[in-house]
């Protein structure tokens, strides 16, 4: 579930000059996929991919994107998975398999780079991911060449303190504040939101885990998450370490499920320490 846009700090500096739209088919569907470049014209400097939350999109960051480019002085790449934003919507009554995940890591994110024109084998990203899309990151990077991973709040199993929270998601939603916040920020809220929290609470996904595929990832990953998450307890990020040596562990005290709105100077701090500590 998103958090209210609470203050000047997390609004969205997205204007419709900023966000382009993407046409490609992935997985022999065309798709319209919404992008936007931060400060395209540091060409030379690395670039930064953030993945967003499983109810997010390119504006629902806010501008959290911007400030992370503008401490690091790097470019950025923000973009809505399908489904979300502005970017095609699911079909009715579609509910997402449990592999989405790894799909859109594994074949999806490839593609969307290529067609930008980013060669990520000459020059590897850095990742940034949250919740769902820290999970992205985390499968992309097992598979594909990374410069480095920062990962907020990301699911590498399920718990039961995530399905709880997707529940009281759905009871808020059905309750009209929540549906009433997200069609601010999607095409389609009702498709993504029900094809995403009926996917997570459906019996296919009991066993859900990506354990498997961390001891693969080889570049340096900084995992962050707040002992108050709504939606899963500290062993995910400290999971994480114990599959990948390589894993620093930040662990926020106060803090729930969005690092990035509820303590943003404490984790761009934290970020950009990490970041110029590996280059």
């Amino acid at each position: 579930m998103p958090p209210p846009v609470r203050n000047s700090l997390n609004a969205s500096v997205f204007s419709s000059n900023d966000v382009g739209i993407l046409r490609l088919v992935w997985e022999d569907q065309p798709l319209e996929i919404e992008y936007a470049w931060l400060a395209p014209e540091r060409k030379d400097r690395p670039l930064v991919i953030f993945l967003h939350e499983g109810l997010g999109s390119v504006a629902m960051w806010g501008n959290f994107p911007h400030l992370v480019c503008q401490a690091l002085g790097w470019r950025g790449l923000v973009y809505s998975r399908p489904g979300y934003g502005k970017s095609t919507p699911l079909p009715a009554g579609m509910v997402l398999s449990p592999d989405y995940l790894h799909r859109q890591a594994r074949d999806l994110l490839p593609v969307l780079l290529s067609k930008l024109g980013v060669d990520a084998k000459v020059q590897p990203p850095w990742i940034l991911g949250h919740s769902d899309g820290g999970s992205i990151a985390l499968l992309y990077a097992s598979n594909h060449p990374c410069a480095g991973l920062v990962v907020m709040a990301p699911h590498i199993y399920l718990e039961p303190e995530c399905l709880a929270g997707i529940q009281k998601a759905q009871q808020d939603y059905k309750g009209g504040h929540l549906r009433t916040s997200l069609t601010r920020f999607h095409r389609d809220p009702d498709s993504i939101f029900w094809g995403w929290s009926r996917a997570w609470l459906g019996p296919a996904f009991a066993t859900w885990s990506i354990r498997d595929v961390l001891g693969a990832i080889d570049c340096p990953i900084l995992a962050i998450q707040g002992d108050q998450d709504q939606y899963g307890t500290l062993e995910q990020v400290r999971g994480i370490a114990c599959f990948a040596s390589q894993t620093h562990v930040i662990e926020l005290a106060d803090c729930g499920h969005w690092p990035h709105r509820e303590q943003t100077e404490l984790v761009l701090r934290k970020l950009t320490g990490f970041v110029q500590a590996q280059i």
